[in-house]
C-alpha cells in the first residue's frame, strides 16, 4: 500500500508542477488587460448586488439591466450618471483609481421608494499576485488516483487513472462546499417600499411623485372646538370644556375628500371637494394637474413638482379662485425632510365677496381686503421611526386674508364705529404613522381649511397657541 502511494505521489506531483505554471501564467491577477465583468440588476427600488467591491486600478465592465421600469446609475466621485430605459442593458467601463467606498444611486425618478435606492463601491488596495501556497490541493478518498485542485478562483478534478482534467461548474462547486442557493423573494410594493414623507405635511402639499397609473384618495378632518383655553378661560372651566365635548371631537367638523390618479410617474389630476360653507365661500370643488419635475437624486439636490388648480363654489358652479404653486423638498439628513410651497391666488376674494353680507352697512366700504393673495408654505418631516414622522408647518400670507370680519363697537357712543379683519396664518402640527398603502395624520392646526386657496390663513382667526384637533387619510387604492 504504501508502494501504491508513492506510486501516485511521483505521478501526480509533476502534474501538479505544470498546472500551477498554466494557472499562474494564463491568469495573474495583476494583469492589466484582464476586464472584471459584473452584472447588476436595477428593480424598484433596490440594485442586486448592492455592495461592489473591486480592487484599485482593476478594470471593470458594469452590465447594468433595468429589469422593470427606467432606471438610472450614477457614481458622483467618478463622473458616472447614465440612464438604463426598461428591459434594456448599458455597459459601463470603470477603471478606479482610488480606494474608499462610494454610493452609487438611481438617477431617474422611478417610484416613491426612488430616494433608498442605492448601493456602494467598495474600493480596495492593489491586487497582489497569487502565491503558490495559495493552492489547495485535496484527494478524493473515495476514488483513489483522483485529485481535486483549487486556484485563482477555479476548481480543477484531475483523474491519474485515466489522464483527464475537468473544470467544476460552480454549482458543484457550492454543493461540495455545502452551500445552498438563495432564492431571492419577491417583496410586495404596497407594504415594503420606503416612502419618506406623504404627499401633504398637515396642509401644504409636498412635491411626493405620483405613481404612474395610480388612484389615491385623501380626506381631511378638521374639527371647530379649539382644544386650547379660549381668551379669559379659567383653567378649571378650559379642563371641564374639554372634556365635556371629549377634545372638541363634539363640535362641529368639516370633512373633505380628494382623489388623485397618475397619469404618469410625472403628470398627475386631482379633484378635491371641501363643504365648509361661511361668508365668502361655500362647497368648494377644485380641480388641478400636477407635474413632477426633479427627484432629489443623481444630479438633482432637490425635489420639484408644480400644480395648477380651479376652484370653484357651490360646487364648482360660481366664483372661482385660480392657484399656481411650485412644491420644493430637500432632505436635511436621511430622517428629516424639509419643504416651501410658494403659491398665488388669482380672484381669491373676487367681486369683494368677503363681504356681501354687509353689504347694507355702510362703514363696511372703508375695510379693505384685497382681491388676490400669496402665501408661502414651510413644513418639515422629521421621521422618528421607520414608519412614524412628527410633523410641523406655517405659511404667511401676502394680500387678501381669509380670517374673520368683525365690527368695532364703541361703547361711549353705544354703536359700530367699523369694521376689522382679523386674520391669522395657518400653523400646524402632528405626528403621521404609515402603514403600506395607508397614512395617518393626528393634527392640530388653528384652521378648518384645506384646499389650496384657504389652507393658508386661519378662517377660525385664531392666534398660533390656539389649535382645534383633526387628521389626515390617505390610502393608495390601485
Amino acid at each position: 500500500m504504501h508502494k501504491l502511494r508513492c506510486i501516485l505521489v511521483g505521478a501526480v506531483t509533476p502534474m501538479l508542477v505544470m498546472l500551477s505554471s498554466a494557472l499562474c501564467s494564463a491568469r495573474p491577477l495583476t494583469d492589466p488587460a484582464t476586464q472584471r465583468e459584473i452584472k447588476v440588476s436595477a428593480r424598484k427600488f433596490t440594485f442586486t448586488p448592492k455592495t461592489i467591491t473591486v480592487a484599485r486600478g482593476e478594470r471593470i465592465k458594469l452590465v447594468i439591466t433595468a429589469e422593470d421600469v427606467d432606471h438610472g446609475f450614477a457614481i458622483k466621485e467618478f463622473g458616472i450618471d447614465q440612464e438604463i430605459k426598461a428591459k434594456e442593458t448599458k455597459v459601463i467601463e470603470l477603471t478606479p483609481d482610488k480606494e474608499g467606498r462610494y454610493q452609487f444611486s438611481c438617477s431617474v425618478f422611478c417610484g416613491d421608494g426612488h430616494a433608498e435606492m442605492i448601493g456602494e463601491l467598495v474600493v480596495t488596495g492593489a491586487p497582489t499576485p497569487v502565491a503558490a501556497s495559495q493552492m489547495k490541493v485535496t484527494f478524493d478518498p473515495a476514488s483513489p488516483g483522483v485529485v481535486f485542485v483549487e486556484s485563482a478562483g477555479e476548481r480543477l478534478r484531475i483523474d491519474t487513472s485515466n489522464k483527464t482534467v475537468d473544470r467544476i461548474a460552480e454549482a458543484e462547486t457550492r454543493a461540495t462546499k455545502g452551500e445552498t442557493a438563495q432564492v431571492a423573494k419577491k417583496e410586495r410594493e404596497s407594504s415594503k417600499a420606503y416612502e419618506p414623507y406623504d404627499y401633504h405635511v398637515v396642509n401644504i402639499p409636498t412635491p411626493k411623485a405620483v405613481r404612474r397609473h395610480s388612484l389615491n384618495l385623501h380626506f381631511t378632518h378638521r374639527f371647530q372646538e379649539q382644544i386650547t383655553a379660549v381668551e379669559g378661560e379659567e383653567f378649571d372651566d378650559h379642563i371641564a370644556r374639554i372634556s365635556k365635548d371629549l377634545l372638541g371631537l363634539d363640535s362641529s367638523s368639516v370633512s373633505s375628500f380628494g382623489v388623485t390618479y397618475g397619469f404618469t410617474d410625472r403628470l398627475y389630476a386631482n379633484v378635491y371637494r371641501s363643504p365648509l360653507c361661511q361668508p365668502g365661500l361655500c362647497k368648494t370643488i377644485e380641480i388641478g394637474l400636477g407635474y413632477h419635475w426633479l427627484d432629489e437624486a443623481g444630479k438633482s439636490p432637490l425635489a420639484v413638482s408644480t400644480y395648477g388648480s380651479v376652484e370653484g363654489d357651490h360646487n364648482f358652479t360660481e366664483r372661482y379662485t385660480y392657484n399656481l404653486q411650485v412644491m420644493i423638498g430637500r432632505s436635511l439628513t436621511k430622517y428629516v425632510n424639509v419643504f416651501f410651497s410658494p403659491a398665488v391666488h388669482i380672484n381669491a376674494n373676487g367681486g369683494d365677496r368677503f363681504k356681501e353680507f354687509l353689504a347694507f352697512q355702510p362703514l363696511a366700504a372703508n375695510l379693505k381686503l384685497g382681491e388676490h393673495s400669496g402665501s408661502f408654505g414651510f413644513g418639515i418631516n422629521a421621521r422618528v421611526r421607520p414608519t412614524t414622522s412628527l410633523l410641523f408647518e406655517y405659511t404667511p400670507r401676502v394680500g387678501f386674508k381669509l380670517g374673520q370680519i368683525t365690527p368695532v363697537f364703541d361703547p361711549t357712543l353705544g354703536r359700530i364705529t367699523g369694521f376689522t379683519n382679523d386674520s391669522e396664518a395657518a400653523i400646524g402640527f402632528g405626528i403621521e404613522k404609515r402603514i403600506g398603502r395607508h397614512v395617518f395624520s393626528l393634527t392640530f392646526s388653528n384652521t378648518q381649511t384645506t384646499t389650496t386657496a384657504r389652507y393658508n390663513s386661519s378662517n377660525l382667526a385664531l392666534g398660533p397657541d390656539h389649535f382645534t384637533i383633526g387628521f389626515n387619510l390617505f390610502r393608495r387604492i390601485l
